[in-house]
């Protein structure tokens, strides 16, 4: 008898991929055949490369701008070339579903999905659907909602709320083992820093600007982003990071605070681990203002502060972190009354009973 198959998609930040590297394992372990779908050249290929037993097709994609560009003028023909690429790759593959988390590489894909009639189950993490999930959803048998908010803003016949997925290996690091990869005594309370697997220019040059007066209150891991490092710093207790992938689950139990951007993904992950917040959610002049959303969400339910990126300064930067430094309690008891649903056995129960 012949292996079931699967196909993953997503990709464009770490975001669209890491509910996928949660959820692979089970399939690979279970005798699947998992194939994946990305870009030619998005993180998605770096990070699913990592993978033993998962085969990567790279297709042609278009950016989904909302913003005037002479670049969207091309980028319907790219999106035309990766639907064509994206069915023969499900016409040699022949999947039994396929699992999308978003990104503009998906949306290709969930079009061959439809004219090879595989079903397709979509992950959305945000309140209010990206637009490639918004342009995907008609072609998608089944919606899934991290936040139940998000439930208004989708057909109401094809969507479930199911909560935030978690990779279950960040619940296992080591505080020893974190201190010790960052080069930490553990003396003062570690404030993890991080923007985004692309990084955080303004959040990183005012955190450096201001790194004696923290290094003071804290002891700093900085996951600054690619190409972000800067090499003429020599802080004790200050200690970078590009980006981090098998000692992560360490650095986060090592983590007693965190400044982070307002990734749905990221946050619930912090939320699971009762690390209290401070986010710095994306601006509305950048992005589709999901990340305020996200960000209000959490500070309304007392899991984080939130400081607008339009007032960052160094001062409302220190004095943010010394008011979460003193509340830090009080959200840690918030955080202990939020119930974390199995989102994850449940996501790939329906994954498994919309196969064909």
């Amino acid at each position: 008898m012949s292996k079931k198959s699967i196909v993953f998609t997503g990709g464009g930040t770490a975001g669209h991929v890491m509910v996928n590297i949660a959820i692979i394992p089970t399939f690979l372990e279970q005798g699947w055949k998992v194939d994946y779908i990305g870009s030619k050249t998005g993180i998605e290929r770096e990070l699913i490369g990592k993978l033993e037993g998962v085969t990567y097709h790279p297709i042609s994609t278009g950016k989904l701008r909302r913003y005037m560009s002479m670049e969207n003028f091309k980028d319907p023909f790219k999106v035309l070339i990766g639907i064509e690429q994206a069915y023969r790759i499900l016409r040699k593959v022949k999947p039994q579903v396929i699992f999308s988390k978003g990104g503009f590489v998906s949306v290709p894909v969930l079009i061959a999905a439809r004219m090879r009639r595989v079903p397709a189950v979509i992950h959305e993490s945000d309140i209010t659907p990206g637009l490639a999930n918004k342009l995907a959803m008609p072609f998608a048998k089944k919606i899934l909602a991290t936040f139940p908010e998000t439930m208004q803003h989708l057909p109401e016949k094809k969507a479930e709320w199911i909560g935030a997925v978690v990779r279950p290996e960040l619940l296992q690091g080591s505080k020893q083992k974190g201190l010790a990869y960052a080069g930490l005594q553990g003396i003062k309370p570690t404030l993890l820093i991080m923007g985004g697997s692309a990084g955080a220019q303004q959040i990183n040059q005012t955190v450096r600007a201001e790194l004696t007066t923290l290094t003071s209150e804290f002891e700093i891991i900085h996951i600054c982003g690619k190409d972000n490092v800067d090499h003429t710093i020599s802080v004790s207790g200050y200690k970078q990071f590009e980006y981090v992938h098998e000692q992560l689950s360490d650095l986060f139990a090592a983590t007693d605070f965190v400044l982070s951007r307002a990734g749905a993904n990221a946050i619930f992950e912090f939320l699971a681990l009762r690390k209290p917040m401070l986010l710095i959610p994306l601006s509305r002049r950048v992005s589709r203002g999901d990340q305020i959303l996200n960000a209000d969400s959490f500070q309304n339910q007392g899991y984080a502060h939130v400081l607008e990126e339009e007032e960052l300064t160094g001062d409302t930067l220190v004095n943010a972190l010394q008011k979460l430094k003193e509340e830090g309690p009080i959200f840690e008891k918030n955080m202990r009354k939020y119930e974390s649903r199995q989102a994850r056995d449940e996501v790939i129960t329906i994954i498994k009973t919309t196969a064909k």
